[in-house]
């Protein structure tokens, strides 16, 4: 079982981690997924958590106080919490990392706002901070439930079939290779006859060769992580 605390100024924004596969995972006590609302720990009957940026900057900060609160609420209900800071500047989120989240016990995510967090909280409480790449979005909100979605459906139990997400794009530094379903002709179109034939080996032969052609034409930089191995190399 894995605990995510997702600490928030906007908990309505989580509704999708009530369904599919984030809701299956929850009913099924595979996953204890709560937000934190950061107002909770307001620093004035006002519900302030912000303030203005020191040196004349524009924009408003997410105060200090509130957040080292919230995440030592957060800290109480586990001895061993993982303080993940969702920013543009974090390192950038991918399959490995997921698949090294997976395995902690208890992930504390804090979601900024505004122009950001007050970098004493960085500093101090944060254990990694995590980017899904060079673009900005107006918070940590929608970035938490990506990665949340990205851990939890690689912890087992959580598919139907675990080997569904091991064979995954990016699983093992490729691309996934083509899949087809029924009917079998659709527009003139039709599905490769190695996928009919029912002979195992040649088609795990095949999905390995797709899967290579592919991460090496869409994204190349990916094999260069990789070691091919002779056979690999045939295949390309």
């Amino acid at each position: 079982m894995i605990k995510i605390d997702a600490i928030t100024l906007f908990p309505e924004m989580f509704s999708p981690m009530e369904v599919s596969i984030m809701g299956r995972a929850q009913k099924a006590g595979i996953l204890d997924f709560n937000t934190v609302q950061l107002r909770d720990f307001a620093i004035n009957e006002y519900g302030q958590v912000d303030d203005a940026p020191y040196g004349g900057e524009a924009g408003m900060v997410l105060r200090p106080e509130p957040l080292a609160q919230a995440i030592k609420h957060c800290q109480k209900t586990k001895t061993q919490s993982t303080v993940i800071h969702l920013c543009p500047d974090g390192k950038t989120f991918d399959q490995q990392m997921a698949q090294e989240l997976a395995h902690k016990e208890h992930l504390i995510l804090v979601c900024g706002h505004y122009k950001g967090i007050d970098q004493r909280i960085r500093d101090k409480y944060v254990d990694m901070e995590v980017s899904l790449g060079d673009f900005v979005i107006s918070g940590g909100e929608l970035a938490a439930m990506m990665l949340s979605d990205a851990v939890v459906r690689l912890i087992p139990g959580v598919l139907n079939r675990f080997e569904s997400a091991e064979t995954d794009s990016f699983s093992q530094n490729m691309l996934a290779w083509p899949i087809y379903t029924r009917p079998e002709e659709f527009e003139g179109l039709k599905v490769p006859k190695v996928l009919l034939s029912g002979h195992h080996k040649n088609i795990k032969q095949w999905q390995k060769a797709q899967a290579l052609k592919i991460t090496q034409e869409k994204r190349p930089d990916l094999l260069k992580k990789t070691e091919l191995s002779d056979e690999d190399l045939r295949l390309l």
